[in-house]
């Protein structure tokens, strides 16, 4: 398995240069074709002609915003052929938690950023990256607001608890791992039931080394009512990794979305990229 066909998700925000960059370079070492989808918020101008003044303040922030779609589809193109990789500009009116769902389910991975609420101009709907995880099936690439476009996927963490999740995510992750120069399994006060004395996360470490990853197992003993998340975060900025692999786990009730506690602070956190599976 590879990644052949990657989706990114495009918007107005200031961070949308810098994840067009990691999906090229993430692009170009994968061989893979890379769908750009611009999909933003837009309020119903309806809404809009209840106050004085609000339908000309609409028209004239949609021309604005038509001119940053336009310079950002010219930079896409111009990326596209300088970094040498196939692609296609996708520009949708819906919501892009559909749209980049929709079309993600047809790609090897998504890339799409971490919210943003110091940027207005990158609110494109509310819990888009939880709404995108648990609905494309399949794995996402969160890049994080403080990300440089530095190197992803070089010194690998992956968070194992023996979930479905988790099994998940580190099947998807096996492109990075093959091209990685260290895998870390990390558990968090893991158990292997039944043996005691067997190194938690041994199992699905030997099944990551017949892939030919190198691979190594670590055991964290963290004290009651820890933050799983926290401790995550901690020990990403201890080992160096700048990328985080795990599973994502929630589900969408009535008009509410009930995420994993780990989940919500490392979306919420996070301070490397993170790929999540659910």
């Amino acid at each position: 398995m590879s990644y052949k066909t990657i989706v990114v998700h495009l918007d107005n925000g200031q961070r949308a240069h810098p994840r067009l960059e990691v999906a090229l370079r993430l692009a170009k070492q994968f061989d893979a074709h890379l769908t750009g989808v611009y999909a933003v918020f837009s309020p119903d101008p309806r809404s809009l002609y209840v106050m004085a003044g609000t339908a000309a303040y609409y028209a004239t922030h949609e021309q604005i915003r038509a001119e940053r779609r336009a310079a950002l589809e010219r930079l896409f193109h111009a990326e596209l052929r300088r970094a040498d990789v196939a692609g296609e500009w996708l520009a949708v009116d819906e919501a892009a938690s559909i749209a980049v769902s929709r079309e993600g389910r047809c790609a090897d991975l998504i890339v799409a950023g971490q919210d943003n609420p110091e940027d207005p101009e990158s609110y494109v709907g509310d819990l888009f990256p939880e709404n995108v995880i648990l609905s494309c099936g399949r794995p996402v690439l969160l890049v994080p607001n403080a990300s440089h476009a530095g190197l992803t996927g070089s010194r690998i963490l992956v968070a194992w608890d023996g979930s479905r999740e988790a099994t998940r995510a580190v099947h998807d992750a096996l492109p990075f791992m093959r091209t990685a120069k260290s895998t870390t399994i990390l558990s968090i006060n893991g158990v292997h039931k039944g043996e005691p004395d067997r190194l938690f996360g041994a199992d699905i470490a030997t099944v990551i080394a017949r892939h030919g990853v190198p691979v190594k197992v670590d055991c964290i003993e963290a004290g009651p009512g820890a933050s799983v998340g926290d401790v995550l975060l901690s020990h990403v900025a201890d080992s160096g990794a700048d990328l985080l692999v795990m599973g994502a786990y929630g589900h969408a009730r009535w008009r509410e979305l009930v995420l994993g506690g780990a989940t919500r602070t490392i979306l919420r956190s996070m301070t490397v990229p993170v790929l999540m599976s659910h």
